[in-house]
């Protein structure tokens, strides 16, 4: 069972500082990412998880400093049970298993253990930056409804759909997250048009996912997207709406200011300075409201201590 209730975590706090980037750091660090798991095994070995809780552990760290509650996401982005089997961990319970890892990070942390969310990360099938690949609704609810099944039953505090860049998949994704019974949220690559990577403005986006899933999502976010893509996103006179703005938690930002086709072709990282990333970022907070924000690619512990910094 989940520790906290969400709804009353995020009612009960101003807000919210999320975790930076994990598998890019991995990368970065040089440790080999499994080629259909990605970094869902590291747990398995001593090396690699050494490396994933020292990571986890700098944001720990940083929340506590600040004294702000956290968000981490366990390390699931991909593992669905069709790419498990495929890298050969299927007599594993990676989802179940990547849950105990972090809920066991943040029971070490004595008093600030209560303020600390874990939730259950799924993503799309393919590939997050091509939406091409998406799922159909129908098809969608039944390939992620495993996965779903088994963060919830791990008893993850929520769930989150993230990285999606195409309506049918998101549909379908929400449906699975929704039969479990544990709170979700549903968090999209956003355009600074105010639309999906599929073209979907965002206001149709999230009327057709509130309007489609029973129980609808507790609220949507952005990720892997810049902050100035966010502002320009939710400022836009016809993709966006008074709707949108009120039902987007936040944004787990990118530090390159590049669509997604730039950067999926990109081979280097690109950087942007701590200070003006966590300024950026912290200032969604005050112009829209956003409750929960932390950081996706190029991010590390210095820029979430820059966010936390400015949330405090």
């Amino acid at each position: 069972m989940a520790t906290t209730d969400i709804k009353q975590f995020l009612q009960h706090h101003r807000c919210v500082l999320g975790e930076g980037a994990v598998i890019e750091r991995l990368r970065r660090s040089g440790l080999e990412l499994d080629p259909h798991v990605v970094n869902s095994a590291f747990i398995y070995d001593e090396q690699k998880r050494a490396a994933l809780e020292a990571i986890y552990q700098e944001y720990l760290n940083i929340g506590r400093q600040y004294d702000l509650p956290l968000v981490l996401s366990t390390p699931t982005w991909r593992a669905s049970r069709a790419r498990i089997e495929a890298a050969g961990w299927g007599r594993r319970d990676l989802n179940a298993d990547n849950f105990r890892f972090l809920d066991d990070l943040r029971r070490r942390c004595g008093t600030y253990a209560s303020e600390v969310m874990v939730c259950g990360l799924l993503s799309c099938r393919g590939d997050a930056y091509n939406p091409a690949e998406t799922l159909g609704a129908e098809e969608a609810q039944g390939f992620h409804a495993w996965q779903a099944e088994k963060l919830a039953g791990a008893g993850v505090d929520f769930l989150l759909g993230a990285t999606l860049p195409a309506l049918s998949e998101a549909i379908g994704l929400a449906a699975a997250l929704a039969a479990t019974g544990t709170p979700y949220v549903v968090s999209f690559v956003v355009r600074p048009e105010g639309t999906l990577i599929d073209g979907t403005p965002l206001k149709k986006a999230f009327a057709a996912i509130d309007g489609t899933v029973n129980p609808k999502p507790l609220a949507f976010m952005a990720n892997c997207t810049h902050a100035s893509f966010l502002r320009s996103a939710l400022s836009h006179e016809d993709h966006s709406s008074s709707m949108v703005k009120e039902r987007i938690l936040g944004l787990f930002a990118n530090t390159a200011a590049l669509t997604p086709e730039e950067l999926d072709n990109s081979e280097n990282l690109v950087e942007e300075n701590p200070e003006d990333f966590g300024r950026a970022v912290a200032g969604l907070h005050t112009e829209f409201g956003l409750k929960v924000l932390g950081g996706c690619c190029g991010t590390d512990d210095r820029h979430i201590r820059s966010l936390a910094m400015r949330l405090a």
